[in-house]
């Protein structure tokens, strides 16, 4: 056999086609490992002490570092293949995960209906952990025997809503030593923006975001990436801000899903760009859907695309209208939820 049929694995027939060669050996080398035999990609021994593997494909075996260094050049190109085709493997992978509809935020404890995406559709109550939609909150609260009773007693626990600043702070105090990471995540909305008593610190904001995220709440992800795409508390890091905007994402964040899109927009990728704004129009975002009409008068989507955005949308909001969260809406601003 030729010194340049070893480039790949021994036993293979010798090709004018470096490929084929390298696919038809690819093929015994898995066979073999299917059968638990290593075999060296120099020398050709078989053995369980053939262990010494090529760093960088991790593919090609090697009964000792003599081996590995002899056939270096040869296993060059077939190397550079193997490592092209696990990048593009996990690419796909990636995509595959990035783009999958996440699931909808839970129903509402009280309505069971479908909670809004819009955060003036729902309120969280600092007294049972509980997230209820701002129509349940709005409406009037009766007791067993279905009488009403004093509406500022939180519908879910009946207990009195705090009647001071100071007494909703130590609720959520409460709550965020119970480990509640919507409780955790408030509180570093708080540093943030330096309100319910506590000064702007980003640095302590961005730390109970982190700690909320080890909890999987979605939009703390987004907080984190944020802080990395503007510098608040970090210094400032396009690369791990992507990262957590995409695992928010992942998690059923809508904002950094919309957020997302806007990168891959300004990318130039219009077709992911889509892909990410759809996404975010089915979980309720009605700002994707404004981008996705504005792509089909710019011609970068079609009337297919922008048919589908519009039906997915009256599908959300069909799933979230109830008659008592439109009382709501009409009685404050701040309970709309659409």
């Amino acid at each position: 056999m030729s010194t340049s049929d070893k480039s790949c694995n021994i036993g293979a027939s010798k090709s004018n086609n470096d490929d084929s060669v390298c696919e038809v050996n690819d093929k015994l080398q898995n066979m073999r490992t299917a059968d638990n035999i290593s075999l060296c990609a120099n020398c050709g021994k078989e053995g369980d002490d053939v262990n010494n593997i090529c760093n960088k494909c991790k593919k090609a075996k090697y009964c000792n570092a003599t081996c590995k260094k002899k056939h270096k050049k040869k296993h060059k190109k077939d190397c550079e293949r193997h490592i092209k085709l696990a990048a593009e493997h996990a690419a796909k992978l990636h995509d595959e995960k990035l783009f999958k509809q996440p699931p909808p935020l839970d129903d509402c404890p009280i309505c069971f209906l479908r909670m809004p995406t819009i955060e003036t559709g729902y309120r969280y109550m600092a007294c049972c952990g509980k997230m209820i939609c701002s129509g349940c909150f709005h409406a009037p609260v009766f007791d067993n025997q279905g009488n009403e009773v004093d509406s500022k007693k939180c519908p879910f626990c009946r207990i009195p809503t705090p009647s001071s600043q100071e007494e909703g702070i130590e609720r959520i105090k409460i709550r965020v030593e119970l480990d509640d990471p919507i409780a955790i995540y408030n509180l570093g909305c708080d540093y943030v923006h330096g309100t319910n008593g506590y000064p702007q610190n980003h640095t302590k904001a961005l730390k109970l975001f982190r700690r909320a995220a080890e909890l999987e709440h979605a939009s703390s992800y987004n907080s984190i990436a944020y802080a990395y795409d503007n510098g608040r508390g970090v210094e400032i890091d396009k690369k791990k801000a992507k990262y957590y905007y995409e695992l928010a994402a992942i998690k059923g964040d809508v904002w950094a899903r919309y957020n997302l899109g806007n990168n891959e927009r300004r990318a130039g990728n219009m077709n992911r760009s889509i892909k990410h704004y759809m996404i975010a129009v089915k979980c309720g975002y009605d700002g994707s859907l404004d981008r996705i009409k504005q792509f089909y008068t710019e011609g970068y989507a079609t009337k297919e695309d922008y048919t589908k955005a519009l039906k997915v949308h009256q599908e959300y909001l069909g799933e979230i209208k109830s008659d008592q969260r439109d009382k709501a809406a009409a009685a404050r601003e701040d309970y709309r939820y659409y």
